[in-house]
């Protein structure tokens, strides 16, 4: 996609702080830093969520993040680590690329999450649980 910043990045067409590439992947810092060693990892290949993605696809894709989140941890020891996937506007997704953020965190460190939960009954429940089986 050529109006696609993260296709540019991948492409080498703009500069980024590289600290993983292959030849499906690349990871580099982002360049908000919301801590110290928050890092983008990205498909080369534009697809815009994960509902694009094949199997094989999400699968590589994890195992980068796996051993990026495991570089962050060794190298900046944050308290903690969230590991951040975003689809579509209303799911968060402010880039239109498939990616994944890592970012190390510590308490108290101004990120939120508002995560207002709904508590369905039971019986709900099951109804989704039987709506989105997969086997």
């Amino acid at each position: 996609m050529t109006d696609c910043i993260f296709c540019k990045i991948a492409a080498g067409e703009i500069p980024c702080h590289k600290v993983y590439e292959d030849d499906r992947h690349i990871a580099f810092m982002d360049m908000g830093q919301v801590n110290p060693g928050h890092v983008i990892v990205s498909l080369k290949s534009h697809c815009e969520t994960i509902l694009d993605l094949n199997e094989d696809q999400t699968a590589a894709i994890f195992q980068v993040v796996n051993r990026i989140a495991k570089a962050v941890q060794q190298e900046f020891k944050p308290e903690g680590m969230t590991v951040l996937q975003a689809n579509r506007k209303a799911g968060w997704q402010t880039i239109p690329h498939f990616h994944f953020h890592v970012l190390p965190r510590h308490t108290e460190d101004g990120v939120t999450l508002t995560w207002p939960t709904k508590n369905p009954p039971a019986e709900e429940l099951a109804d989704f649980a039987n709506r989105i089986h997969v086997v």
